[in-house]
């Protein structure tokens, strides 16, 4: 990494970071370690986190997270085991690797979740897996709890934006089926403007390909994906956008989830180690021409090649693209960066240009807020 990388990087983190990063330079004697299992559209996540109340100012440093990738939302017998398997085998992990008390863990089911269980009519299975849950654990009492989007996205803003950027922050979550997000308008964290299309990344790219019907080929998904990437932006995102009143009050605008952390991850790959990345909109518009036209350029191996980087930098680059790979295809690459765009075009202005940060590890924000709000109740 050049010189001018590192100073810029680092004036990033000073200025908008996680606050998994804000504990870490205290200096406590003893800290409380909590976990939190959340069961997500696509996965179940776990997060161990480090919680710091020192000077009554609670912060929080992430120290694992882990996802199973179980698709919930698919509501079926498979899908709705493989969900209640990954819950009870991260349960069992912390209780026996970690020795972590039962009443340390917190199990919470994700708006999307809810969300989709209330479109298709199928809460059965949310509380179905909610008893199942308590049934495994051997705990009746135990709270599994549903959070709406209004709590999520408040509790991503919270678990993901440093205070001193708090209320100049307008937070975007994009996630499988929906995109969620907000900022604090009033100088204050009693109130959030909640932001939400239902539009995401999966259901974006599965429009698309429907539309597409039996042509399977790259060049009509495009074409399909480009019309239905506008019809999103001129019915849904304009609207929101400037229903939000989000575009006087706020200088940074920062996106979060998977194909946040993808795209970071392939158009920066350098920055491997860095939880934040700055990006503009250009920068994201050319990388979205290169996953349609060069896609073969962005896989591990050619992406390792490029750089000027010591061996392990290289492992750990190549690890995380390979990751990348591994949850998100071509098609859903494209699907997610071209609704970011749509999003990211609203706040592009020739008078006043807003600074675009994307956050990586963003997933586990909301359910360490959670737990950090938890435990001060």
């Amino acid at each position: 990494m050049t010189t001018a990388i590192k100073k810029i990087t680092a004036c990033i983190c000073c200025l908008f970071v996680l606050n998994t990063l804000q504990a870490q330079g205290n200096n406590v004697k003893k800290k409380a370690t909590y976990a939190g299992i959340e069961v997500g559209s696509k996965g179940v996540k776990m997060s161990i986190i480090e919680i710091d109340n020192a000077n009554q100012q609670y912060g929080f440093t992430i120290f694992k997270d882990t996802t199973v990738n179980t698709d919930f939302i698919s509501f079926s017998t498979p899908t709705y085991q493989a969900t209640l398997n990954a819950v009870i085998g991260l349960y069992n992990l912390l209780l026996t690797r970690y020795a972590m008390p039962t009443n340390k863990i917190f199990t919470v089911i994700s708006s999307g979740v809810k969300m989709q269980a209330d479109k298709e009519k199928k809460n059965e299975w949310v509380q179905l897996l909610s008893d199942s849950i308590k049934i495994k654990t051997k705990e009746p009492k135990r709270l599994v709890d549903i959070v709406d989007v209004m709590q999520e996205a408040r509790l991503s803003h919270l678990g993901i934006v440093a205070e001193k950027e708090r209320y100049k922050t307008f937070l975007i979550d994009i996630g499988s089926g929906n995109t969620k997000g907000g900022y604090f308008p009033n100088g204050n964290t009693g109130y959030f403007y909640l932001f939400q299309l239902n539009w995401g990344t999966k259901s974006t790219t599965n429009t698309a390909q429907k539309r597409a019907g039996d042509d399977k080929t790259l060049a009509t998904y495009k074409k399909e994906l480009t019309r239905v990437a506008a019809e999103a932006e001129n019915t849904d995102i304009v609207y929101a956008v400037n229903a939000s009143g989000a575009y006087p009050a706020s200088d940074n605008v920062a996106f979060s989830g998977g194909i946040a952390w993808s795209v970071a991850t392939l158009l920066h790959p350098e920055l491997v180690k860095e939880p934040v990345v700055a990006v503009t909109y250009d920068e994201v518009k050319k990388f979205y021409d290169k996953l349609s036209e060069q896609y073969e350029t962005l896989q591990e191996t050619t992406i390792t090649q490029t750089l000027t980087v010591n061996d392990a930098d290289a492992l750990a680059i190549k690890k995380e693209v390979k990751r990348v790979h591994g949850v998100f295809d071509q098609p859903s690459l494209l699907g997610g960066t071209a609704l970011l765009l749509k999003i990211m075009r609203q706040f592009e202005s020739v008078y006043e240009r807003k600074h675009f940060y994307i956050v990586k590890n963003g997933q586990v924000g909301w359910i360490s807020a959670y737990v950090v709000q938890t435990v001060k109740e």
